[in-house]
């Protein structure tokens, strides 16, 4: 008998055991306190068991001594990583704990687009509530425009710096690959004149032919006469919002075409990589003269009696439209 009750004991006993193996391993792998997709931040610096006890008083776990103790039996023994993580619905802890360890971290997106001037590319960074800490306005034509990815709470000036640093790796690369005869001597100047191209191209096509034009003009020691250099001292790159007056085209500085020759001292804009390639292999053309065509696009010319010709049938097409 006594040897029977033994057994019965240690068959209760293995049997509570095994019950309790179950119920602590099912509130690692099947618990599901995370009711709807939700975006958790992991701070920088975070432990594990402050990580927890933020889950805990986010309503994601039960408890978070229980999370501590089943990660340290059953879980992973890699490092979490910080950053803001997507918790699925239903995500179990053994989910929450490996997407914290091995998880992706959701990525935001700004984008610059060509012809973009700093002061708006400062002030888009900025707005975005998501980054952290001050910049200054970045140097015109330092920024490569495209579209960047960034973490919830990257600072803006690492972020501004990989917009930097992307502009520095595509002009070493596109350097090296320019035409022979440019009208341009370094990368610098390159990007002056892109930038120019940039804002004075209307359609994509036109852009090699806009930069051939522009690169005549430079050659033969010709007047630019691009209106953006115009704007550009005014409002450092930002829509003028009214018709350029004729005291604006006088006015004599470092960045006005119409009464200096050669390029400005600067860039106007932040130009993007096919204005940047235009300068450095330009359109082979005669043209030195272009004029609104009135379908977003130009009519070129080589000679000035061409171009007086493409201005009246420009003059023309704004009298149909009732602007003059």
């Amino acid at each position: 008998m006594k040897k029977t009750g033994a057994l019965i004991i240690g068959a209760v006993a293995a049997l509570v055991l095994a019950i309790g193996a179950i119920w602590f391993a099912s509130g690692w792998w099947d618990g599901a306190d995370v009711e709807e997709d939700t975006n958790f931040i992991v701070p920088s610096g975070a432990t594990l068991t402050s990580v927890a006890n933020k889950l805990e008083d986010e309503g994601l776990i039960g408890s978070a001594d229980g999370f501590l103790l089943r990660a340290k039996i059953l879980g992973s023994g890699d490092p979490i990583k910080a950053g803001e993580f997507l918790l699925p619905s239903g995500a179990s802890p053994a989910r929450i704990l490996d997407t914290f360890q091995h998880g992706e971290v959701i990525r935001r997106f700004v984008t610059i687009p060509e012809g973009l001037p700093s002061i708006m590319v400062y002030e888009r960074l900025m707005a975005e509530d998501l980054l952290t800490g001050e910049i200054p306005v970045p140097a015109e034509g330092s920024v490569l425009p495209d579209t960047y990815d960034f973490e919830r709470g990257e600072s803006r000036g690492e972020v501004l710096a990989r917009m930097q640093a992307a502009m520095k790796n595509y002009l070493a690369e596109a350097w090296p690959k320019r035409g022979d005869d440019i009208a341009v001597d370094s990368i610098e100047e390159a990007v002056i004149l892109a930038s120019i191209v940039e804002k004075e191209t209307g359609v994509a096509r036109e852009r090699r032919m806009v930069a051939g034009l522009y690169s005549n003009r430079v050659k033969d020691g010709m007047l630019l006469q691009a209106d953006p250099t115009i704007i550009y001292p005014i409002t450092k790159g930002k829509p003028l919002g009214r018709r350029i007056r004729q005291s604006e085209i006088a006015a004599i500085n470092d960045y006005n075409t119409y009464t200096m020759v050669g390029l400005p001292k600067g860039p106007i804009t932040n130009p993007g990589r096919e204005s940047i390639a235009a300068v450095l292999n330009p359109a082979e053309t005669t043209a030195r003269y272009m004029v609104a065509d009135g379908t977003g696009g130009h009519a070129f010319a080589e000679t000035l009696d061409e171009h007086n010709a493409n201005v009246a049938k420009w003059f023309e097409i704004r009298r149909q439209r009732g602007e003059m």
